[in-house]
């Protein structure tokens, strides 16, 4: 067949020639162009004027913050979806680091069963979660029989609750109270009567954005017909649980009403104090052998505290403390004496940290207060915390902290005591603390009571302290290097059953020897802490603290992140945080800038941090972003910035003043547009905020405001970093705050598809929810990744 061979022939020739055709031509054709980069969302435009103090501004996005316009509002709306759609867009391509990110920060969470219990008379008291349930329940179980179903045995360490439910008795089911206020369950107080026959707690209502106080009675479960009160912010019990002292709020939040309420009483709650200037706040607690009541009463010209007798709360208060503003002032009392922890000012001088004072109740009305201490240059009392034997002061000695045990009552003298002269002991403690809080401890008859060691290369620590042997033990602590939480009383696994150590005297403050930090489960040996002091704009030294890996080779080529907060004089947050394991882990370097207006410094530092002093506070981080890269300890152009709330306002403040220092941030529910929100507040402020940012009516403040506030001073024709702002509708700043930075950065600076601005609104529940927390923690970790790799 010679036809049909030719014309095969034919046919190959021709397949080959087309092949060779397009060859050439795919050979000689441009490449597909990359997909352009997503627009970031442009909301509309509403300039307005305001002026103050001869001042006038214009803002073109405050239609965001009018809540009353429904148009408004569903404007804001739709803009939020263009915003969430921007940052999906942004970091699609970051979608398997995101897994992997949020599958190391699951697996390193700790899966407790139970809260570790809390003893308190014939109880423990605890938290614990049942299988498939989203809210934990609250139980108690009898002290005397627990022991027998626990096991300190490894791996099937813990309490038995299988076995022990016959001994477990279920107080409160937050999934229960979940379905009373809509799908939610949040508590903000919760407090046992003294004779443990009443629960008193309040729920979050998200209809009505106040909190509900319900009683429940203990023993059958049911809830009482009274008190059941709104807007409830503090309580206290009397008569030995027969009666509830409650304080509640007016519309704008502020406490200003105390009632008396006698449970089993069908008369109505009693009034025993109503603050009727809006200026002045009031708040309640009860001392720690229930014996009184104390009252709070402070405004921006004052504090007071006064006395209710708690076997009779209808008798009266007695005014038994007053002094200037702003004052911190707690009460406690001890066979016959009061003692008061605060740091007023003495004799007309203002003191830079905290003193002890007490008199004899008898002769409180008269207030005649005198010194419990003799000052020390050595050390500084940052807290106290009492039992019926014995005085526990947390120390701080430069930048060390010390838990001390002194014995009660104190001996008989006229003066004031060397703390060196009492039979005081210094409690063990691991290295680089860096906060120490007082746990519950309800019991005032324990020798033994609770503490939370924090520092940046070791989980928080739960200890239990017995203040009349030396011993100690921890019972709840995350082991990072085996992924589990140690926990006596058993959760999970628990080798030992305790630490026995001879305490310390106090005569040798300095020569205290820390205990082996094996036992603490501390992670120096692969995490390094240093510790700076770095020279800010005015050569006062602020205090910066150093993490990384050990594994990684300190070259001067580490990307960074540095943490701030300085505000409202407290400690800034520099405990172990497991998401941060995953970026020390690919070599970061994390910082933490304890700069002015915070916490750890005294009183004079955290005046020098606010009001029209917060410029401070904002040179102090900038200082120490600066300091990173000139000691090469962070790579040039490789410095991200972290802020919560108030510390966000620092962050955004130090990116307006030196923009090319960072090369991105991560601002949550950030503070952002102070001259608007202190000057018209949508959401309640209190005295506590103006005396930290400012009051717009005294001319000196509104200027400071005006020049620090983030919203106000961005600048133009500058390249920014690239910034994720993360924001929720329950937060104390409102989300527009967030948006119209957002949108006035993008509006002002320089536009670069490299360094996006990303707005990310969180749910409510993220706090409630664990798979939620891991996954905005890896958002952030991812972003900062990426930012840093581009």
């Amino acid at each position: 067949m010679p036809g049909f061979t030719k014309m095969l022939t034919q046919q190959r020739r021709l397949l080959h020639l087309s092949n060779v055709v397009s060859y050439i031509r795919f050979a000689h054709s441009k490449p597909p162009k990359p997909p352009s980069p997503p627009t970031p969302p442009k909301p509309p435009q509403k300039p307005v004027s305001f002026t103050f103090h001869d001042e006038t501004w214009e803002d073109p996005y405050s239609w965001m913050s009018n809540l009353s316009d429904k148009v408004a509002m569903r404007h804001m709306d739709v803009y939020m979806e263009q915003e969430e759609k921007y940052t999906e867009a942004v970091m699609s391509d970051s979608d398997r680091l995101q897994r992997k990110l949020q599958s190391e920060m699951a697996s390193r969470m700790t899966s407790d069963l139970s809260s570790p219990p809390v003893r308190w008379g014939p109880w423990l008291y605890y938290r614990r979660v049942e299988e498939g349930k989203q809210y934990p329940v609250l139980c108690r179980r009898s002290a005397s029989l627990n022991e027998e179903f626990i096991s300190y045995t490894s791996p099937s360490a813990g309490f038995d609750f299988t076995s022990g439910k016959r001994i477990e008795q279920k107080l409160l089911d937050y999934n229960q109270e979940a379905e009373r206020f809509g799908g939610y369950a949040y508590e903000e107080l919760s407090e046992v009567s003294p004779d443990h026959r009443f629960l008193a707690y309040t729920m979050y209502d998200k209809d009505t954005d106040f909190f509900r106080l319900s009683v429940r009675d203990l023993s059958s479960g049911s809830l009482c017909s009274k008190p059941q009160a709104n807007r409830v912010s503090n309580l206290a019990w009397a008569m030995d649980g027969k009666a509830l002292l409650y304080a509640v709020t007016d519309d704008n939040k502020r406490p200003y009403r105390i009632y008396c309420s006698m449970l089993g009483s069908h008369e109505e709650d009693v009034l025993l104090l109503e603050e009727s200037d809006e200026g002045v706040y009031v708040n309640i607690r009860h001392t720690k052998d229930f014996r009184f009541v104390t009252v709070n009463a402070f405004s921006n010209t004052f504090s007071k505290v006064y006395l209710i007798n708690a076997a009779d709360p209808l008798s009266g208060m007695t005014l038994v403390w007053e002094c200037e503003t702003q004052t911190h002032c707690i009460i406690e009392h001890h066979k016959g004496y009061l003692y008061l922890f605060t740091d007023a000012a003495r004799d007309g001088q203002l003191v830079d940290f905290h003193y002890l004072l007490r008199c004899p109740v008898e002769s409180c009305a008269s207030k005649s207060w005198k010194h419990v201490f003799i000052d020390d240059s050595d050390f500084v009392i940052e807290d106290v915390d009492f039992s019926d034997k014995y005085l526990v002061l947390i120390l701080r000695e430069g930048r060390n902290f010390r838990i001390c045990s002194v014995d009660l009552p104190l001996p008989v003298k006229e003066g004031a005591f060397h703390l060196k002269e009492l039979n005081s002991r210094l409690l063990p403690l691991p290295r680089y603390v860096s906060q120490i809080s007082p746990g519950p401890n309800y019991d005032y008859y324990s020798s033994t009571m609770r503490f939370t060691i924090s520092s940046p290369v070791m989980p928080d620590a739960v200890v239990d302290y017995n203040l009349s042997n030396g011993e100690w033990v921890i019972v709840q602590q995350q082991n990072v290097l085996h992924e589990s939480t140690q926990t006596l009383y058993g959760i999970t696994s628990s080798s030992s059953k305790g630490n026995q150590s001879s305490s310390k005297n106090c005569s040798f403050i300095n020569e205290f020897n820390y205990e082996n930090n094996r036992l603490w489960n501390d992670l120096s040996e692969f995490y390094a802490c240093e510790h700076y002091n770095v020279s800010s704009h005015d050569g006062l030294e602020i205090p910066l603290t150093v993490v990384y890996s050990q594994k990684h080779e300190q070259d001067g080529q580490s990307p960074g992140l540095l943490h701030g907060h300085g505000a409202y004089g407290e400690l800034l947050d520099k405990r172990w945080r497991s998401e941060l394991k995953s970026l020390l882990d690919r070599g970061w370097v994390v910082a933490y800038a304890d700069v002015r207006g915070g916490g750890g410094g005294g009183k004079k530092w955290f005046h020098d941090g606010r009001r029209t002093k917060k410029d401070n506070s904002i040179k102090d981080y900038i200082s120490c972003a600066r300091f990173l890269i000139e000691k090469e300890i962070v790579q040039e152009n490789k410095l991200a910035g972290w802020g919560y709330s108030a510390g966000g306002l620092l962050v955004a403040s130090a990116i307006n003043s030196c923009p090319e220092l960072f090369r991105a941030a991560v601002l949550k529910v950030p503070f952002l547009d102070a001259t608007n929100t202190l000057l018209y507040p949508i959401l309640p402020l209190t005295p506590i905020d103006y005396e930290e940012f400012g009051y717009p009516g005294v001319i000196e403040d509104f200027q400071a405001i005006r020049k620090y506030s983030p919203y106000d001073n961005i600048q133009k024709g500058v390249l920014y970093p690239a910034v994720l702002v993360t924001t929720s509708f329950s937060t104390r700043f409102g989300v527009w705050e967030a948006a119209k930075w957002v949108a006035r950065v993008r509006e002002r600076t320089i536009y670069d598809p490299q360094s996006p601005k990303l707005l990310n609104l969180t749910t409510d529940i993220v706090e409630e929810n664990r798979y939620l927390q891991c996954k905005e923690s890896a958002l952030e970790a991812a972003f900062l990744i990426k930012m840093m790799d581009r």
